[in-house]
């Protein structure tokens, strides 16, 4: 069975209606971050490969773009959001180039790690609009939040974001995400919010966690901090939007409803009424997603007292939980 590039299209409270592009194998990253909504890494590495040829990603994402098209689905943005750091796909640029001939914009959400290599910021130079990671500015926090490995160094990330912004045309964006009792004191809300008006980004997100987390104590800040945090970004930076609220709603499907659950699930967990639609859309019943846990390929799950669904844990040599 071939690998499964695309998916979605999902709702994106940044982007619209994204047709996600997953150019990695599950879990590649250079980062193994407390909120990561596909859980734990699985290979750490910081060296760029090729995973998938250039031309199947195009052919694939041609294919879905094709099927979305004759059920009248819209498509806002090809975004390049994989189970892991998409630079680390050494073709990144090449694919961009390919897929520019479908007429449509072209995204890529980075955590900006390997951001100080002159060839990435040259991928990235390619897409029409790209997110750059900024959860910490102090060292001890990022490494806290992020897990990075541990050759990659904060204040060289840093300068390659504002290196990058500098030659970029495209319209950058930056997003960081506040965890309760690790970033949300003032001192840092101020440190980040200085260092991003550096980079001039076209909008500055703050996000929280509104999806199960790869560790269960991660918690969103209370309102009081969120409040702080934005009155402090919004006296810096010019243009601040609050990532606050579950983006749900408007999934999409083609043929395969039980790929195509898997394929969304695997970067973007739903809740109960998001897969309902998509089985409606599709002439399908919950036996569907039944046949899926008792196979051991997805599993139900609670966070913030709402129930959803991912992909099952994958396991490693001793049989115990990844995720």
């Amino acid at each position: 069975m071939k690998n499964r590039i695309p998916f979605g299209p999902v709702p994106s409270r940044r982007l619209g209606r994204s047709l996600g592009i997953n150019n990695l194998p599950s879990k590649i990253c250079t980062f193994s971050c407390v909120y990561c909504q596909v859980g734990k890494t699985l290979k750490f590495t910081k060296k760029r490969q090729a995973f998938y040829k250039p031309e199947e990603i195009r052919d694939q994402v041609e294919e879905k773009v094709r099927e979305l098209k004759n059920k009248d689905e819209r498509i806002d943005y090809l975004s390049f959001v994989p189970n892991g750091e998409a630079a680390l796909d050494i073709n990144l640029g090449r694919e961009i180039e390919l897929l520019k001939d479908l007429g449509i914009p072209i995204a890529v959400i980075t955590n900006s790690s390997l951001i100080t290599l002159p060839d990435v910021r040259e991928a990235l130079k390619k897409a029409d609009w790209v997110s750059l990671k900024v959860d910490a500015v102090s060292e001890e926090l990022w490494r806290r939040i992020n897990r990075p490995l541990s050759e990659l160094k904060l204040p060289e990330i840093l300068e390659g974001m504002v290196q990058f912004s500098r030659n970029y045309s495209g319209k950058l964006n930056t997003e960081t995400m506040f965890i309760e009792g690790i970033n949300d004191s003032k001192k840092e809300m101020e440190r980040i919010a200085d260092f991003i008006r550096r980079v001039h980004p076209l909008k500055s997100y703050i996000a929280i966690p509104t999806r199960p987390p790869t560790l269960n104590w991660v918690k969103p800040p209370p309102e009081e901090k969120l409040n702080i945090a934005y009155s402090i970004f919004n006296e810096r930076l010019d243009n601040v939007e609050l990532l606050i609220g579950y983006a749900g709603g408007e999934f999409a499907s083609t043929y395969d409803v039980r790929g195509d659950i898997l394929d969304i699930i695997s970067v973007h967990p739903m809740r109960k009424g998001d897969i309902e639609e998509i089985l409606k859309d599709a002439g399908e019943d919950w036996s569907v997603v039944k046949e899926l846990i008792e196979k051991g390929e997805i599993k139900k799950t609670e966070f913030n007292n709402k129930i959803f669904f991912v992909r099952a844990y994958m396991k490693d040599n001793n049989g115990k939980d990844r995720r």
